[in-house]
């Protein structure tokens, strides 16, 4: 894959702007890590309810983004501000139990590492069978330790509405506004997530123009004119659209591998999660899953879960 940047002359580069290069390089590579999009968050690991800490802000703003913000929620007066309230234990708590967390409605270490990890920008689906904003304080325990709290619920689920394709022959092109990904090999990423599709669900698929195209794959970074701007490097690392719309974007400014080291993501595996959205999956709560929302560098999922097979049969009633 072509990774190439642009090279600049040393001698053109003040010397403070090197040393704050180095410094940012060096956190970069700190124990193999990426550093950046959601480390504002590891600050705040310990904070709960009465607390007024700097960067709760920013949390609220994470949980806006992905889906735990409800209207009534979004006209609240702390909205904005950095105070730890009722609301936002109930936003936390929330989060924990669609991800199978201990539901303290704190953001204790186990949160914290999970909302840090680079992921899908799609909102979450909030399960139905959850209460929003109660808990009941059961769970199952192991050895005196809480476990995973046995909901007796699905893992797949749908976006809001459970939209559709009305046909299952689909036209698929390219249309991209960055060129880090070289188009050889995003083309034959493309093709095997899209016959892994096909293999489990009564969709087709045929290269078209973008222009005529129902799905569209592109590389970006930042704004890139959809409504939902890329972050850089980690964070978001890529997001598609519910059907009809047919969009499917990576950020370009992650390091994108088809054969990931520790600090790479797997292009293919992010476009299978991808695709999955494009058909009209939401988020699986199954980390096994290829519909699970994150993604650490280094892990590969090329092949599509039993969880996600039922999701897709489910959504357009086919038979196993």
């Amino acid at each position: 894959m072509n990774n190439a940047k642009p090279v600049v002359s040393i001698q053109h580069v003040p010397f403070f702007l090197l040393f704050l290069l180095a410094i940012s390089s060096l956190s970069t590579l700190c124990e193999g890590k990426i550093t950046q999009g959601f480390d504002f968050l590891q600050h705040l690991q310990g904070c709960h309810k009465g607390q007024t800490v700097p960067g709760l802000h920013e949390l609220k703003t994470y949980l806006k983004k992905f889906g735990y913000v409800n209207a009534q929620d979004d006209l609240y007066e702390h909205a904005e501000d950095d105070d730890f309230d009722e609301v936002l234990e109930s936003q936390i708590r929330t989060y924990q139990l669609n991800y199978h967390l201990d539901p303290t409605g704190t953001l204790d270490a186990q949160t914290v590492r999970q909302m840090m990890t680079p992921r899908c920008g799609c909102e979450d689906t909030i399960r139905a069978t959850i209460p929003a904003r109660s808990w009941n304080g059961k769970h199952s325990t192991d050895g005196g330790q809480r476990s995973r709290i046995d909901l007796n619920v699905s893992d797949f689920t749908f976006f809001p509405g459970a939209p559709r394709w009305s046909k299952t022959e689909l036209t698929y092109g390219y249309s991209s506004s960055a060129s880090d990904i070289d188009a050889g090999t995003f083309n034959y990423v493309v093709e095997s997530a899209l016959a892994k599709w096909a293999a489990v669900s009564g969709f087709s698929f045929e290269e078209a123009s973008s222009t005529n195209s129902d799905v569209v794959f592109g590389v970006h970074r930042y704004e890139h004119g959809d409504g939902a701007p890329f972050d850089g490097k980690g964070g978001v690392l890529a997001h598609a659209f519910a059907p009809s719309i047919g969009w499917c974007h990576f950020d370009a400014d992650e390091n994108w591998s088809t054969n990931p080291g520790p600090r790479e993501f797997d292009l293919e595996t992010a476009t299978i999660h991808e695709m999955g959205h494009v058909l009209g999956l939401g988020h699986s709560y199954e980390p096994n899953a290829i519909m699970y929302p994150y993604m650490p560098p280094g892990t590969e999922k090329r092949d599509l879960h039993e969880n996600d097979i039922q999701g897709i049969q489910a959504l357009y009633s086919l038979s196993a």
